[in-house]
């Protein structure tokens, strides 16, 4: 049951957990319901997993096809290990002489007129069979049969005024052939559902929905992305950081590294983000593992999403440093998921990481890196929007997030990032490489806490089979963060 405007309404569930979500619920029964997209976007396999959720509810549910053949729905149910059992499919191809441009078609409501057969197959069939919920695939053929928007609105508002009173939730599905904008049906329906698929240049398709219209209740509205794989729609919601809070215990959290907390004030605190940013190799992904591992250590659970490195890369690169680690899902284990920015949507990746705090009680997370989780956004303008929900979000859930950024640049301050994301993080560490005594070697520094005070001071940082380590305050040094650092003691020798 949900309540809207004060009001109890009970729901007809999608079968789809996250659509249900977006939905407040699912759709109000018994009224009518358009769900719009180009070929491909998946608007059978909704449909399908809508009747399949009616099934299971012990609902009668009619499937009538104009479009494919039994056969084809079937072999698309089996395609995601489905069967349709208890759902009646009813193939209905229009006739050669409905077809013809001669032909005088009409539907008004079975007491006004005699309908032609096809029609007439329609309304016998949710006669005799008596259905809580119905699927109408496609629209497209009634326009072609009904041969002009008048003839076309009559038809639909005709099979509008069937259904009422008859306790039966319908679903109209139609694949945009039509040239132009249909609003007709828009105004006609109780609800409608968009979905839209994207190709972009490189990479698979993306696909995102949205409520364009629902009657009588609230809605998530916006895009929302999603996926079909061996099992039907996954539906991902937008992420409303508001909507997810949860209290904690603020505390700092550790490293490890006694000389690293020193540099960061005691270290992060509990809830916040950290961005480490430098050049390529300087160590950045080393710090996250490290504050990723110290947690496990500490009996939490870690999560690295790993864009740009492989697994076993990542496994035998930091064992090789004495950072080991036990990989799982459970408190005092680190799970590390690689993501192939190509193959996956920022929704899809927002209910990664939601996932691995609200199942699995992540407590850090590590996002490494940032120039990955970029490629998998259309363009800066969203990924700054979308990082920005997602960090409030996790700070709403008493989780510590470390992310990595690589620098474009080698030694000097010129250095660029990919895309201006500081603003967002509570605390920013930069590395460095500098130029002494013929050896190219790593500098660390702290720039922004906004929880607190930290260190001001510039350390060297190296590392070794025994972990990370840094050195003391260089000062005896100027320009460390050019890269060409100046010894102060030379200096005032020569004067």
């Amino acid at each position: 049951m949900k309540t809207d405007g004060g009001a109890k309404l009970k729901r007809s569930t999608m079968g789809i957990s996250g659509l249900d979500d977006i939905l407040n619920g699912g759709l109000i029964p018994h009224r009518l319901y358009l769900v719009d997209g180009d070929p491909g976007s998946g608007k059978t396999t909704l449909s399908l997993q809508f009747l399949r959720e009616g099934v299971r509810n012990g609902e009668k549910c009619l499937y009538i096809t104009l479009s494919e053949t039994k056969e084809e729905v079937v072999a698309g149910a089996e395609s995601h290990g489905w069967t349709l059992d208890g759902i009646e499919v009813i193939e209905l191809i229009a006739s050669e002489k409905d077809l013809d441009a001669d032909a005088q078609v009409t539907m008004y409501h079975p007491s006004e007129v005699e309908l032609n057969e096809t029609t007439k197959m329609v309304l016998d069939a949710v006669e005799r069979v008596n259905p809580s919920r119905v699927v109408f695939d496609s629209l497209s053929e009634m326009r072609i049969l009904a041969q002009n928007s008048l003839r076309y609105r009559r038809q639909i508002l005709a099979l509008k005024q069937f259904f009422i009173g008859r306790k039966c939730t319908v679903l109209l599905l139609d694949d945009r052939t039509f040239e132009g904008s249909d609003l007709q049906l828009h105004s006609i329906s109780h609800g409608v559902i968009s979905l839209e698929q994207l190709v972009p240049l490189y990479g698979a398709a993306r696909r995102r929905l949205r409520v364009v219209k629902f009657r009588g209740t609230d809605y998530r509205g916006g895009f929302h992305d999603f996926s079909i794989k061996t099992g039907g729609l996954f539906v991902f919601p937008r992420l409303v950081a508001s909507e997810h809070s949860e209290p904690f215990q603020g505390e700092r959290i550790k490293s490890g590294v006694t000389a690293l907390d020193a540099l960061l004030g005691g270290g992060p605190d509990r809830g916040t983000s950290t961005l480490l940013m430098g050049p390529a190799g300087s160590g950045k992904s080393t710090i996250a593992v490290r504050y990723a591992v110290a947690a496990a250590e500490r009996g939490d659970h870690a999560v690295i999403f790993a864009f740009d490195e492989s697994t076993m890369t990542l496994e035998a690169r930091t064992e090789a440093l004495g950072i080991k680690f036990k990989e799982g899902t459970k408190a005092g284990q680190v799970r590390v998921r690689q993501v192939d920015p190509a193959e996956l949507s920022p929704g899809e990746f927002a209910y990664l990481v939601r996932e691995a705090v609200e199942t699995d009680k992540a407590r850090v997370v590590v996002i490494d890196s940032l120039n990955g989780y970029m490629n998998a956004m259309p363009s800066e303008q969203y990924l700054t929007a979308q990082l920005h929900e997602l960090l409030t979000y996790l700070g709403r859930r008493g989780v510590t997030t470390i992310m990595v950024v690589a620098q474009h640049g080698v030694l000097g301050m010129n250095m660029q990032s990919p895309v201006d994301t500081s603003y967002l993080a509570d605390s920013v560490v930069l590395l460095r490489y500098f130029e002494y005594a013929g050896r190219v070697k790593k500098a660390i520094s702290v720039v922004k806490k906004r929880s607190g005070a930290h260190e001001q001071s510039i350390r060297e940082l190296y590392f070794d089979e025994k972990g990370i380590h840094l050195s003391e305050p260089l000062t005896q040094f100027r320009g460390l963060l050019t890269g060409v650092p100046i010894e102060m003691n030379s200096e005032k020798s020569r004067t």
